[in-house]
């Protein structure tokens, strides 16, 4: 699909609404297909295992809380933090084998050039936190330009996440890691886990509709992958109007 932005003229907008406004006294609207199956269960998983992470790796790494609840606990949830851990790391791997073609969509979409649509976003986006209703937001793509950042961010945690964790599970049972190595290492780790708190929080109040103008995209991950032509067209504009130019996911209810 091409990357090219489509200029949309106040006469076009004016009809964009007409039609929407038609569809809805009609009492059918469209819906498009953001999320396959397979997205929507790696996600659900990956960020499952991602907070039960954080929960446990505060038991065992942050020596208080160790102390509070003791050893005997401390070794379950280490054991536990270790298996989840593994599947923290195991369940994008296999989902990126199936499906490369859609990693390498996500990457395309995290490095995609700014355009002016993108700079303009970002500069009302925390004007926009407290003045939604007054705020006209500029068009996006399939993936707003502040997405993008905190996105490439989760992606960069995560994975420093997951190698720093992989290299102290081989450590401790397959060979000794040497003290100022597992220091480093341990340190990266928690630089991890302090930039996904940061960030996943953000991405947690945006995803799960606790902002109002965000309400109901908790269905894009956890329901069934569809947002309606309304939606779409208000926060991903460019992208929603390619794909009901072409029409190859949008379907009708």
């Amino acid at each position: 699909m091409s990357s090219e932005k489509i200029q949309v003229s106040p006469e076009q907008r004016a009809k964009d609404d007409a039609f929407l406004e038609d569809r809805k006294q009609k009492g059918t609207e469209r819906y498009i297909v953001r999320h396959s199956k397979q997205a929507r269960i790696t996600h659900g998983v990956t960020i499952i295992a991602c907070i039960l992470l954080c929960i446990s790796g505060l038991f065992v790494f942050v020596p208080p809380l160790a102390q509070a609840v003791g050893a005997d606990a401390v070794f379950v949830v280490r054991m536990a933090h270790r298996v989840i851990g593994v599947v923290f790391v195991a369940v994008p791997l296999v989902s990126a084998i199936l499906a490369p073609k859609g990693v390498a969509h996500i990457f395309k979409n995290l490095f995609a050039k700014w355009d002016s649509d993108d700079k303009k976003w970002m500069l009302l986006f925390f004007p926009y936190l407290f003045m939604a209703k007054w705020i006209h937001m500029p068009d996006q793509s399939e993936v707003k330009s502040g997405q993008r950042f905190a996105d490439g961010m989760l992606w960069f945690s995560g994975a420093l996440m997951g190698v720093t964790g992989v290299i102290m599970l081989l450590g401790s049972t397959v060979f000794d890691l040497d003290g100022g190595v597992y220091g480093v290492v341990l340190l990266l780790h928690d630089i991890g886990f302090l930039l996904i708190a940061v960030f996943g929080l953000a991405h947690i109040f945006l995803g799960a509709g606790i902002f109002q103008p965000y309400r109901g995209t908790h269905k894009l991950m956890f329901g069934d992958g569809m947002v309606s032509e309304s939606d779409a067209l208000y926060h991903w504009g460019h992208w929603a109007r390619k794909e009901i130019a072409s029409g190859e996911h949008v379907v009708e209810k």
